[in-house]
């Protein structure tokens, strides 16, 4: 009976190690393939509308792919912000908008209404502070980022008007072509930029 039971607990460790070593080598593949097709597009990882947080003669670029609804990504922001905070001089962040969630596209326009009127770090911090009170992924109550936007010293009309300028519209799609060339699927994801110009890609989470 005993004999019966180790070789039953030594086939599930054999399958366990199989399925280990399998779910690893899937990973590897899916992360090589990311990192080639980033190298082939790599003209897309930045783009001239793109925004920057930190300097922009900076050695090192970090791309992220955001979704401004993404638990994770609001995770993340202050761990990116800390790593900046400790390479002042060599470390800026590009934001590339990949809005996954129901009514991200319209908090994205309002970042963009937020950078054109100065505001664009101050907007979006509140914004992603304030993410569990509007971005239900069911129903996204995104008046309550437009609030909250205003309350950060946003001029909404302003940005009620630009939101619907078809300029904006024209942005977004670009960067939804740049992720989806890249294979973006998840949230955030990142891509690294150096001197040397071959770009790393590091895959997020999607929420």
């Amino acid at each position: 009976m005993n004999a019966k039971k180790f070789t039953v607990v030594g086939l599930v460790a054999i399958v366990a190690l199989f399925f280990y070593l399998g779910m690893n080598a899937y990973q590897n593949r899916v992360q090589t393939a990311q990192d080639v097709q980033v190298k082939a597009e790599q003209t897309r990882l930045v783009r001239m509308h793109s925004p920057v947080l930190g300097p922009q003669a900076a050695p090192v670029t970090i791309v992220e792919f955001f979704d401004p609804a993404c638990e994770t990504c609001r995770a993340f922001y202050p761990i990116v912000k800390d790593l900046m905070a400790q390479y002042p001089n060599d470390v800026r962040l590009v934001i590339r908008y990949a809005p996954f969630h129901q009514g991200s596209d319209r908090v994205v326009k309002l970042l963009e209404s937020a950078k054109s009127q100065g505001k664009y770090q101050t907007v979006l911090e509140a914004v992603l502070a304030a993410q569990p009170a509007w971005a239900d992924h069911g129903q996204p109550n995104i008046e309550t980022a437009f609030t909250v936007a205003e309350q950060a010293g946003l001029d909404m009309a302003r940005a009620r008007q630009d939101i619907e300028k078809p300029g904006m519209q024209a942005l977004l799609q670009q960067d939804i072509e740049d992720l989806t060339a890249l294979q973006v699927t998840k949230t955030p994801t990142f891509c690294k930029r150096s001197i040397d110009p071959t770009p790393c890609a590091i895959p997020g989470f999607r929420s």
